[in-house]
C-alpha cells in the first residue's frame, strides 16, 4: 500500500512530462493543424448556420490556449501562457454564467494578448534548430492560421471599443449586423482570411482607421510571411546540409 502511495505521484509525473514532451515535439504540429483547419474554416459555418452552440464556441478557442502552455519550456513563458490562459477561462466562466456580472471587453484584449504570445511561442517552435522536415512545414502552415485568428480577434476589439470594425457593401449579398459577440467570428475570420491571403472580395470594408490600418497590416503580412519563412527554412537546410 505504501508503494502504491509513493509511485502514484510517479506516474502522474511522467505523465505530466510526456505530455509536455509531445508538445515540444514537431509531431504536435499535425495535431494543431487539425485544431486550426477545424477553427479557421469549419467552426465559421457552423456558428452562421446556428449548428454549434457557443459554449462549444468558447471551449476550443480555450483548448487552443491551453496548448499553449505546453509549447514551451520556458519557465517565464510557461507562467505567462499559464496566467493569461486562467484569466481567460475565469473571465469566460463569468460571462456564461447567470452571474449579473462580465468584463467582455477585457476577456477579448487578454484573448488578443494570448494569441500574440501563442503565435511568438510556435515560431520559437518551428525556428528552434536547423532540422527541417515535413512537420516544420505544418508548423508553418499553422503559424499562418494563427495569423489570421489573431486578425479575427483584432477585430473584435474594435467593434466592441469603437462601435464598429467592417461593414458590409454589397447590395446583392445579405449583411450581417456586427455587436462584437460570439456568432460575430464567422464574419471576422472570413475579412482576416481574405485580407491576408490578398483576395479581397470587396464585400466587407475596413469603416475606421484602426481596422483598415488591420486590414493593411494582415495584407502586408501574407505577402512578406511566406517569402521569410521559405527564406529562413532554405537558409536552415543548406547550414544543416553544411
Amino acid at each position: 500500500m505504501e508503494h502504491k502511495a509513493v509511485s502514484h505521484p510517479h506516474r502522474v509525473k511522467r505523465a505530466l512530462k510526456k505530455f509536455t514532451d509531445y508538445w515540444l515535439n514537431d509531431a504536435s504540429f499535425v495535431v494543431l493543424l487539425i485544431a486550426l483547419v477545424f477553427t479557421v474554416f469549419i467552426l465559421p459555418i457552423l456558428i452562421d448556420y446556428g449548428h454549434v452552440n457557443m459554449l462549444f464556441v468558447n471551449f476550443v478557442f480555450l483548448f487552443l490556449f491551453f496548448t499553449g502552455i505546453w509549447s514551451s519550456d520556458n519557465k517565464l513563458l510557461i507562467s505567462l501562457t499559464t496566467i493569461l490562459f486562467f484569466t481567460q477561462l475565469v473571465l469566460r466562466i463569468l460571462r456564461l454564467s447567470n452571474l449579473p456580472v462580465e468584463y467582455y471587453f477585457l476577456e477579448r484584449l487578454i484573448g488578443l494578448l494570448n494569441m500574440l504570445v501563442f503565435i511568438f511561442l510556435n515560431i520559437r517552435l518551428l525556428f528552434r534548430n536547423y532540422e527541417i522536415n515535413l512537420y516544420r512545414i505544418i508548423g508553418a502552415i499553422n503559424v499562418y492560421l494563427l495569423v489570421a485568428i489573431l486578425g479575427a480577434f483584432a477585430l473584435e476589439v474594435i467593434q466592441i471599443s469603437l462601435g464598429s470594425s467592417i461593414s458590409g457593401i454589397s447590395k446583392d449579398i445579405p449583411v450581417k449586423e456586427l455587436s462584437g459577440i460570439d456568432q460575430d467570428f464567422s464574419t471576422y475570420i472570413y475579412f482576416s482570411l481574405v485580407s491576408l491571403t490578398t483576395v479581397g472580395f470587396g464585400d466587407y470594408t475596413p469603416v475606421n482607421i484602426m481596422s483598415k490600418m488591420l486590414a493593411v497590416m494582415l495584407s502586408t503580412t501574407g505577402v512578406l510571411y511566406p517569402a521569410v519563412v521559405i527564406a529562413k527554412l532554405v537558409g536552415s537546410s543548406t547550414r544543416e546540409n553544411a
